[in-house]
């Protein structure tokens, strides 16, 4: 059914946003692709797991199932923040003055590092979400609506619109823009260049977080892997809406999971991953700026 395909693609298409918007800051910002964000967007995942796991052994989850997935995903949030900065510290830093190919390869060796880290650590095997969810959906209009669905929609809009009303509206947000507008003229005016891309960077980790926690809900397992094919998704998304422009990275993101969900209905579900790269090709030919121009964030 047409409408439940759209209900289908809206749910993946936030995912894709939450993670996109990690891509599109660190471009505004340092014009770099960090190809090691759909990493985080896996740990998240994990780490989702892995703390509701423990507050399943103390006996927080029975009653108070809603708050305990709150708590994991802001505590989810908040270790995979720290996972970001550590990554900017380490791993680009030291090189944002170099070749622009030298963050790229950093940014791969990144990636590499954090899948075999969670694979040495978690295991190679699948790891399954606990099941505390009934499949019971709700009717919303014509279609239904699983309440882990809503609750996607739900939060990804809440934290768009967050995100979306912090750059714009406080002095945080507005030195953020400056910096991705011009570093020098940024630092001369009294901008701390170092403390901004670290926001930055913390920002784009938890939203990445995030993304993989309502993951995790949503599909109820995840690998050391997952981020891979999820990353490549979501920098399509950001290259769909124009990279470094934060609305078109919440476009492209929504546009990509609603255009996966219906080929796959309507053309071919063994085709799914594939919609992705076929419509980067076709953005990279004839739209290189994409949907939205920069200057929009």
């Amino acid at each position: 059914m047409l409408l439940q395909q759209l209900i289908n693609g809206l749910t993946l298409g936030s995912v894709y946003a939450l993670i996109a918007l990690g891509y599109t800051m660190v471009y505004g910002i340092l014009e770099m692709i960090n190809f090691a964000h759909g990493e985080i967007y896996m740990i998240g995942s994990y780490l989702c797991i892995i703390y509701l796991g423990i507050f399943t052994a103390l006996g927080l989850t029975q009653s108070h199932l809603i708050l305990a997935l709150c708590a994991v995903a802001i505590l989810s949030g908040i270790t995979c923040a720290l996972y970001g900065v550590t990554m900017e510290r380490i791993a680009y830093r030291p090189i944002r003055s170099a070749h622009r190919l030298s963050p790229l390869i950093s940014a791969l060796g990144v990636s590499i590092f954090l899948q075999n880290y969670v694979m040495l650590t978690q295991g190679s095997s699948d790891k399954v979400f606990p099941h505390f969810f009934t499949v019971k959906s709700v009717q919303a209009g014509d279609f239904p609506m699983t309440p882990i669905q809503f609750a996607i929609i739900s939060a990804s809009v809440l934290l768009m619109a967050g995100l979306h009303l912090f750059v714009q509206k406080t002095h945080l947000g507005m030195a953020m823009r400056a910096v991705a507008q011009d570093k020098v003229m940024a630092s001369l005016c009294g901008i701390p260049i170092d403390r901004i891309i670290v926001v930055t960077f913390m920002i784009g980790s938890a939203l990445a977080a995030v993304a993989g926690v309502m993951v995790s809900i949503y599909y109820g397992v995840t690998n050391f892997f997952v981020g891979y094919v999820a990353g490549i998704k979501a920098f399509t998304a950001a290259v769909l809406g124009g990279i470094g422009n934060i609305p078109g990275a919440m476009l492209g993101g929504i546009l990509l999971g609603l255009t996966e969900s219906l080929g796959a209905a309507y053309i071919s579900s063994e085709f799914k991953d594939g919609f992705a790269f076929i419509i980067l090709i076709l953005i990279l030919i004839f739209r290189p700026t994409g949907l939205l121009t920069r200057g929009a964030s």
